[in-house]
C-alpha cells in the first residue's frame, strides 16, 4: 500500500498501535521534497535566495533607522516571495521557472525599488513598465485557470480557444480595475499617494462655464499655479490628481493583456504546443495531486478504523 513512500523515503516506521499503518515522518518528507525542488529549479532558487538576502539586509537597515513604513514593505516582500512555492507545494500546481522568476523580480521591483528607493518618482517609466507586466502576467494566470478547468475531466467546462482568450483578457482587466480601486481607496482613506499626480498645462472643463450651459471652457498654457497668499506651487503647471496615472495604468495593462491573449489563443488552438506560452502558463501536477488525494483518503480511512477499534475496546472494558 505504501510502496511509493518506501521507494522514495526508505522503509517507513510502523505505528506501535497495530503494526500496519506506517507513521509518516513529515519533517523528513518536507526536507526531501525541498531538496528535490531546489535541484529541479536551481535558477529559481538562486534568484529567490539573492533577492531574499537583499530584502533581509534592507529590513535590518530600516529597523535600525526606525523607518517602520519601510519595514512593513520589506516584510510584505518576504511574504509575497513565498507565495509561488506555497502554491506549488499545497495546490500541486507547477509554476514555470520563467514565470516564477519574473514574479519574484516583479515583487522586488515594485516593493523595494519602487517604494523604498523611490523609483516611481525618479523613473517615470517604472510604474508604466510594472503595470504592463502585470497585464501580461494576469492574463497568463487567468488563462491558466480556465485552461485547467477546460482539461479537467471531472468538470463539465469546455471553452473554445477564442472564448478562453476573451476570458483571460477580461480576467486581467478586472485585476487591473480592482487594483485601481485599492489605490483610490488608500488615497482617500489613508491619505497616501498611490495614484501618482501629473503636471498638466491645459484644462478642459464645463465646470468653468459661467452660463451653466454645458459649454467646455479651455484654459491653455498653464505654467504656474499660485496660492491666495501669492506663493507659487512650483511645479510649472497645474496638478492633476491621479486621473491620468490611473488611465495610463489601465491602458498599458490593456496592452499587456492583449499581447498574452494572442499568445494564449494560438497556444490553445495548437493544443498546448506553443513553447513560448508554456513559459508563463501554470499547469496542474495531476500525478502528484492524485497521489496526495489517495494518501489523504487512506489516512482518513485509517483514522476512522482506529476510532472504531478504540470505541469497540471501550465497550468491551465497560
Amino acid at each position: 500500500m505504501y510502496h511509493i513512500w518506501e521507494k522514495v523515503f526508505g522503509t517507513p516506521r510502523l505505528n506501535s498501535y497495530d503494526g500496519h499503518m506506517p507513521k509518516i515522518d513529515r519533517r523528513r518528507i518536507h526536507q526531501e521534497s525541498l531538496k528535490t525542488h531546489i535541484k529541479e529549479h536551481r535558477a529559481v532558487f538562486l534568484v529567490y535566495l539573492l533577492l531574499r538576502i537583499a530584502v533581509v539586509l534592507i529590513l535590518i537597515a530600516q529597523i535600525s533607522n526606525g523607518n517602520w513604513e519601510n519595514v512593513y514593505y520589506c516584510l510584505l516582500s518576504l511574504v509575497l516571495m513565498m507565495l509561488p512555492t506555497f502554491i506549488e507545494s499545497n495546490w500541486h500546481i507547477d509554476i514555470p521557472d520563467t514565470l516564477e522568476i519574473i514574479v519574484l523580480l516583479f515583487i522586488f521591483a515594485a516593493e523595494i525599488l519602487g517604494e523604498l528607493s523611490s523609483y516611481y518618482i525618479n523613473f517615470p517609466f517604472w510604474d508604466t513598465m510594472l503595470h504592463t507586466i502585470t497585464g501580461f502576467l494576469a492574463a497568463a494566470v487567468g488563462f491558466a485557470l480556465c485552461d485547467i478547468l477546460n482539461r479537467n475531466e471531472n468538470i463539465k467546462f469546455s471553452l473554445s480557444p477564442i472564448f478562453l482568450t476573451v476570458v483571460a483578457f477580461c480576467f486581467s482587466m478586472t485585476v487591473a480595475v480592482m487594483w485601481e480601486f485599492i489605490e483610490f481607496s488608500a488615497d482617500q482613506l489613508l491619505g497616501v499617494d498611490m495614484q501618482k499626480d501629473t503636471v498638466i498645462h491645459t484644462i478642459n472643463s464645463v465646470s468653468l462655464d459661467p452660463t451653466r450651459t454645458n459649454t467646455v471652457i479651455t484654459i491653455d498654457g498653464i505654467t504656474e499655479v499660485s496660492f491666495q497668499d501669492g506663493s507659487s506651487l512650483g511645479l510649472g503647471g497645474y496638478l492633476d490628481i491621479g486621473l491620468i496615472d490611473t488611465m495610463k495604468d489601465l491602458f498599458v495593462n490593456f496592452l499587456g493583456a492583449l499581447v498574452f491573449s494572442f499568445i494564449g489563443f494560438f497556444y490553445t488552438k495548437n493544443r498546448g504546443e506553443g513553447r513560448f506560452a508554456r513559459l508563463f502558463i501554470p499547469t496542474v501536477k495531476y500525478k502528484e495531486a492524485a497521489e496526495a488525494k489517495r494518501l489523504k483518503e487512506e489516512r482518513k480511512a485509517e483514522k476512522a478504523r482506529r476510532k472504531a477499534i478504540e470505541e469497540q475496546g471501550g465497550v468491551q472494558d465497560a
